[in-house]
Order: structure tokens, then sequence, then C-alpha cells
């Protein structure tokens, strides 16, 4: 439900008809069942807002469902690249156990902002903490229990063998590889970007883009898009990433048919249209 909005909703209208949503995931090979208990979770959670007309029901994304969108967007399309100084930015903590989930908490959002685990309670990344650290970590009260430090690495080892022990990179460029092998041939040897298996049917195109998002979801939580210059050799990060980008716009205009038609076959066009999806 996140990829759905995220990748056609976010940027089109600002509520969906129940309705509409299960047919747009229909295809995926979810239930109605399934997609209501999942919009009820949602709304639970506090990521969407539903409202009732008459027999029907609508759903718009929150404020809360809002940001987690668009940060989790800028990762996926505009991850951080930076020329490195030579300078390692470092994060430490003394978490009590009675706070566990708090610790838990934090090792997520540090590997979510790229930074590596170095040993207990430290992680580094190339580049400076981004404002959003301040902030969540001011808004969980873990400010008592960090420290942030910037540091000049003199020895002992080579940058390549620090980031080894911070960072699995070896098995992550496994993952691009089998990533690129899934989808590159298919993209290479269709200039229009249609599956080869599925013709040009704009729902075939819709499953396939939606697809090819999951597949390359994950890599935003845990590459720390490191600078070139500690990369390892051979590293298929950027031609992974180059080839999500082109296959996912050569897909837009036929998936954005096939949403835009489900959307209008809605028994109320009380949304607005506020633009196009990516």
């Amino acid at each position: 439900m996140f990829t759905l909005y995220g990748d056609h909703l976010r940027h089109r209208v600002d509520e969906v008809w129940t309705g509409s949503l299960i047919s747009l995931l229909a295809p995926l090979g979810l239930s109605a069942q399934a997609v209501r208990s999942t919009l009820s979770r949602m709304s639970r959670s506090g990521w969407l807002l539903g409202r009732r007309s008459g027999r029907h029901s609508y759903y718009r994304l929150t404020d809360k469902g809002i940001r987690i969108l668009d940060e989790g967007a800028q990762h996926l399309f505009q991850p951080r690249r930076e020329p490195w100084d030579g300078r390692w930015h470092l994060v430490t903590y003394t978490i009590p156990e009675r706070t566990h989930q708090l610790r838990d908490r934090l090792r997520q959002r540090l590997t979510w902002l790229g930074f590596g685990h170095l040993s207990a309670g430290t992680w580094i990344s190339p580049y400076e903490p981004p404002r959003e650290l301040h902030g969540w970590l001011e808004s969980v009260g873990a400010q008592q229990y960090v420290d942030l430090f910037t540091a000049q690495h003199d020895g002992f080892g080579q940058p390549h063998q620090l980031v080894a022990r911070a960072w699995d990179l070896q098995q992550l460029n496994a993952a691009y590889e089998t990533f690129i092998r899934q989808f590159g041939s298919e993209f290479e040897s269709n200039s229009s970007g249609q599956p080869r298996d599925g013709g040009s049917d704009a729902s075939t195109a819709f499953v396939r883009r939606f697809q090819l998002t999951l597949s390359f979801l994950s890599f935003p939580y845990v590459d720390p898009h490191l600078p070139n210059d500690l990369l390892p050799e051979g590293w298929l990060g950027h031609r992974a990433t180059t080839l999500f980008q082109r296959y996912h716009e050569a897909l837009t205009p036929s998936a954005s048919a096939f949403v835009d038609r489900v959307l209008m076959d809605a028994p109320e066009h009380t949304g607005v249209v506020v633009g196009l999806s990516q």
C-alpha cells in the first residue's frame, strides 16, 4: 500500500475510493478483504485517514504518511552522493537496557541514514549527520544517550579496510547483481520498456513497474551510498540504480494510463487531481 501511494497516488489525487484501491491492487494478487484489512491497520497506525460518503469510503494520506513517503522517495530517486573530505563522522551511544527498544530504533534509523556499525555503540559515516537525525533524536528523547563526533582516522589500516568492517558491501553487491540479472536483459531487449512476456497492456506495465519498485526498494535502506573513493572494485550499485530509474521511467506512461483509468471509474470524483506521479 505504501508503494502504491508513493509511486502513483501521492502526487495524483488527495483521496482515493476504497474500490479504486481494490482494483489497483487486484492485478498484484491482493483480495478485496486483504486491501480493506490493510487500510484499517494503516488508519489505526495514523498513516491514512478514512472518510465515509454514503455507502462509500475514501482514504487520504495523513501528514505522517506524507512525511514517510517523501523521505522514502528522496532516498529512492535522489540518493546522497558527495565527495569525501577524508573525515569520518561518528555517532556513539550508551542506552540503558530498560530502554532497549529505543536502542533498536536508533540502530534502524542510523542504517537508514547510511551509517555503518563499527563496534558496539559506535557507528560511522563519511558524511555529516543530516539534520533529520538531530530532529529524530529530539523527537524520541534520545539526545541524552548520544554523542556526535567528527574524526580523522590516523591508523591502523586503509580506509577500505575500515569500510569493510562497518558495512557488508560484498553481500549488497551480490544483491545488486541479482537485481541486474532479473531486470537488465528484459529492459535492454525492449526499448519501449514494456515487459517481454506481457505485451504492452497497461495493467501489465503497471504490475511490472510495481515489481521493479518492490525489488529495488530495499536497497536505499541498506546502501550507505558511499563516495566513489570508498567503494570496492567492481561495485554494481551505480549500474543497478541507473537500470531501475530508466526502466521505471519507461514503464511510467502505460502504468499511469492504467491508474488513471481505474481512478476515473470511482462513483464520486471527490479527489482533486494535483499532478502526475513519478
